[in-house]
């Protein structure tokens, strides 16, 4: 091949690479959420999304894209091409326990999805309307106790870890607890507040302001270690019972499977940086989340444990969820 002719084909390929390179850039960095806007995740995915257009000096963009209990998000990312790009921001529970739960499931959570990091955890407490006789747990279990058919508690889920954590209270005070559903944490507020169910368990996010205000009150909190919003609050294991020790659910980053290594540590790096900084923590912090910012084979670990935790209480209960 003449000298002049292998220049050119050079010339074009080098060209060609630097196009493609260009090309994939000129698409923006999305943040892949499974909730409508207004929300705390979307909150802090629209946090995140700030703090990374100025590390990566690029547009980062957040889509919501709710339905399914999340299942439609993760599924879009799932599909999504694996260059770093598409990464899910979202609850831990569809990967811990969906898959107890769900007959059958479109994803794989071991095998289609690489954790990137641990970003905070979503503290869940146990509350009840202002008027009710009751102002802590053991008061709660001994009017239950009394009042047999006011076991319903309501939730803005089943299949979560708020249900199952209720199916072992009820199984440790040997009285019919009935999980009750509502479509969103308004809704359910409204009706605790109102007295139109003894008790509810929520995330703090939704129900810290209406304590404060004193429409409702709030009797326990779950996991293990007091909340820093609620430092006159016992947690429910010192109220007796250990039955929501592991109810508080996280959210963490996600990207593909097959995504390289060198992409997965920069999305890493520029994520626990990015929870490290006090405006990000702060306003996770108003958001009633725990910033953590954990790497991602942290995510695994925690993840796996939870799963031993639960199946066998998943699977004691028979419960299958049916949306």
């Amino acid at each position: 091949m003449a000298p002049f002719l292998k220049t050119l084909l050079l010339g074009a390929s080098i060209a060609l690479i630097g196009a493609a390179a260009h090309a994939d850039n000129s698409t923006p960095i999305r943040l892949i959420i499974g909730f409508p806007p207004g929300g705390a995740l979307d909150s802090l995915a629209r946090s995140l999304a700030e703090d990374l257009r100025t590390t990566f000096k690029e547009p980062v963009l957040v889509e919501n894209r709710p339905g399914a209990s999340s299942r439609i998000s993760i599924e879009a990312v799932k599909v999504a091409k694996p260059d770093g790009r598409t990464i899910l921001i979202g609850g831990t529970p569809p990967f811990v326990l969906f898959p107890m739960t769900y007959a059958r499931l479109n994803y794989d959570v071991d095998k289609d999805f690489i954790p990137v990091a641990h970003l905070a955890n979503v503290p869940s407490v146990v509350s009840a309307g202002a008027n009710q006789p009751f102002r802590t747990i053991p008061e709660y279990v001994a009017w239950l106790r009394k009042n047999p058919s006011g076991g319903s508690v309501g939730m803005t889920n089943l299949g979560g870890g708020l249900h199952f954590s209720v199916l072992q209270l009820s199984k440790a005070i040997g009285v019919p607890l009935a999980p009750v559903s509502y479509r969103g944490g308004a809704p359910l507020a409204t009706d605790i507040i109102g007295d139109h169910v003894p008790l509810g368990a929520d995330a703090l996010a939704s129900q810290l302001e209406l304590h404060r205000a004193g429409k409702l009150r709030i009797l326990g909190v779950a996991g293990t270690k007091r909340l820093s919003w609620l430092p006159d609050v016992p947690t429910i294991k010192e109220s007796g019972y250990d039955a929501f020790d592991r109810a508080n659910a996280a959210y963490a980053a996600f990207v593909p499977a097959g995504t390289p290594k060198e992409v997965v540590a920069k999305l890493e790096s520029a994520f626990l940086a990015a929870m490290r900084r006090p405006q990000v923590r702060a306003q996770v912090d108003r958001m009633g989340l725990e910033p953590t910012g954990l790497p991602g084979a942290d995510v695994k670990r925690i993840m796996a444990e939870d799963r031993a935790y639960w199946r066998p209480i998943v699977e004691a209960s028979g419960f299958k969820s049916e949306d």
